[in-house]
């Protein structure tokens, strides 16, 4: 199974708070988040933490412009995009 790209999309500012403290503006993680996203080896659990930023995002609103970002990064590093993504019906 090939990597999951990080939901990260290279922002990376924590100005925005929300119900976990302060999430970044960019991909709504916060800095704990990030730290265990970028120890995460297998794809099933990087897929995981990527549907808790989707569901996150969600919640918290404002956070259309992550997804054309996000599958921008996957095509940019050669990396194939989730189902969750890929099949999400927004636009």
């Amino acid at each position: 199974m090939a990597k999951v790209q990080s939901a990260c999309i290279g922002v990376c500012k924590f100005k925005r708070p929300g119900p976990a403290g302060d999430h970044c503006i960019g991909c709504s993680m916060t800095k704990p988040q990030k730290k265990i996203s970028k120890k995460q080896k297998k794809p099933e659990a990087a897929e995981a933490m990527l549907a808790l930023v989707v569901a996150q995002q969600q919640q918290m609103g404002r956070y259309d412009h992550w997804r054309t970002a996000y599958l921008t990064r996957c095509l940019k590093k050669g990396r194939p995009v989730p189902p969750l993504i890929r099949d999400r019906d927004v636009g």
